[in-house]
């Protein structure tokens, strides 16, 4: 299942850098015209690698799956495969209200399925387990679909709250979920 997510992840990547368009140009100024679609491609790029990164993480530490652990799983894909189309919509519309939201909600809906993929985990593998023992607080990961929901509904206050709202949560998350990671490798002969 990790090969499959890692897949997936790769091509909505892969999808969402066919969004940015060749600059017009050889002049760092026709570059210049096209920044909005090379920022919001960044700022998604980033935020595919911290989830692939924390989903690699996460599943390092997990023993068992289970059907209910596979639906949680694509759950959270279906969220990030929106990605690439939202991305070009902001890109193209970045000063609009609306595509600012509906980018937040893929995101939001990402976050509330990655924690609803931890708690699948967890039920799978047992309270004992080294992913429930890791599990603690959860901090970063409330405090994150709340800045998302923020940015939702200010993003109808202004765009450029929301897109800060954006930075700052993959600010937060750009250093791995060190609650698993502390966990050791499982040995591979």
């Amino acid at each position: 299942m990790e090969a499959f997510s890692d897949g997936v992840m790769a091509v909505i990547i892969t999808i969402t850098a066919f969004g940015i368009a060749v600059p017009a140009g050889p002049r760092l100024s026709d570059l210049n015209k096209d920044l909005s679609h090379v920022l919001v491609y960044v700022l998604s790029f980033i935020y595919i690698g911290i989830y692939w990164n924390n989903h690699h993480h996460l599943f390092r530490v997990t023993d068992r799956l289970n059907g209910a652990v596979m639906w949680a799983n694509l759950h959270l894909l279906f969220w990030l495969s929106l990605v690439p189309v939202l991305t070009g919509w902001v890109a193209k519309y970045y000063r609009a209200h609306l595509p600012a939201s509906i980018y937040g909600c893929s995101f939001a809906g990402a976050a509330v399925a990655y924690g609803i993929l931890v708690r699948t985990i967890v039920r799978a593998n047992g309270p004992d387990s080294t992913v429930a023992r890791g599990l603690g607080s959860d901090f970063k990961g409330n405090i994150s679909i709340v800045m998302y929901l923020l940015a939702i509904g200010l993003a109808w206050v202004s765009p450029w709250i929301s897109y800060g709202l954006y930075v700052g949560v993959a600010v937060i998350w750009f250093v791995p979920d060190r609650r698993f990671s502390r966990q050791p490798e499982p040995f591979e002969p």
